[in-house]
């Protein structure tokens, strides 16, 4: 059973749901999964928006580190990047807005999920953070950069701390705070605001808006792949990940 599922709701507003027990740390094909239904809900003309949420106490854990460690050679590795890829990228290219509705842990894999997400509701117990050097590896430090200023994000990345979401409020890039039980609700209100607006205005708004970006997000993080590849070509990401299995 697929841990993604979509939703339609009244006027032109899809759902995109991730249902990963007990964590949402998504399995290679779950990343993939998740792109395709981003990818397809932009594409169909009847949609206005997309919401992109989760189930259970947190947003999202990242990837599944115990299916790359007990993957013999880097054949999960490989897909699990691949996967994260084509996820925040069909976040990033989808036709429509996407409003990321984040509760509980937003951490790894789920800060590129919503660092690329056009608008960003969340809970008043969310946190964000990118616990990736904890875990032999690197990448979305390039979707971080997009919630906090700069040499917070280095701090982050350098310490694996967290930011709260009344912290990211405050810089901007969290659009609304609301209880946990109000989450879903503010989301959707959110989305069918934009939804009343004319659709085709939408569409070019959010491609004029991705033409004039600063950063290559694809690019970018691309980049910060590489590094991980060399941490375990080294050795070194296995040893974390074996400490990482002991807890």
């Amino acid at each position: 059973m697929s841990a993604i599922s979509t939703t339609v709701a009244d006027g032109g507003v899809v759902e995109v749901v991730v249902d990963a027990p007990p964590v949402n740390a998504l399995r290679v094909q779950d990343w993939f999964d998740l792109a395709l239904a981003v990818t397809d809900a932009g594409r169909d003309a009847a949609t206005r928006v997309v919401i992109l949420r989760a189930e259970g106490k947190g947003f999202n854990a990242g990837v599944d580190i115990k299916e790359i460690r007990d993957t013999d050679g880097f054949a999960a590795l490989v897909g699990a990047n691949r996967g994260c890829f084509e996820a925040f990228r069909a976040v990033y290219e989808c036709e429509v807005p996407v409003i990321a509705a984040v509760q509980g842990f937003c951490v790894g894999g789920g800060i590129g999920l919503v660092g690329n997400a056009d608008v960003i509701v969340a809970s008043d117990d969310a946190f964000f953070g990118l616990p990736e050097v904890d875990r032999g590896a690197l990448g979305a430090a390039t979707h971080l950069s997009r919630l906090v200023p700069q040499h917070l994000m280095r701090a982050i990345v350098y310490t694996s701390a967290t930011a709260t979401a009344e912290q990211l409020a405050a810089f901007g890039s969290v659009y609304q705070v609301v209880a946990r039980d109000q989450l879903r609700s503010a989301a959707m209100e959110l989305a069918k605001q934009i939804a009343a607006k004319d659709p085709t205005v939408i569409r070019a708004a959010k491609a004029s808006l991705n033409g004039i970006d600063p950063v290559d997000v694809n690019r970018s993080y691309r980049y910060e792949q590489g590094y991980t590849f060399e941490l375990n070509l080294s050795g070194v990401s296995d040893r974390i990940r074996e400490d990482f299995g002991k807890h």
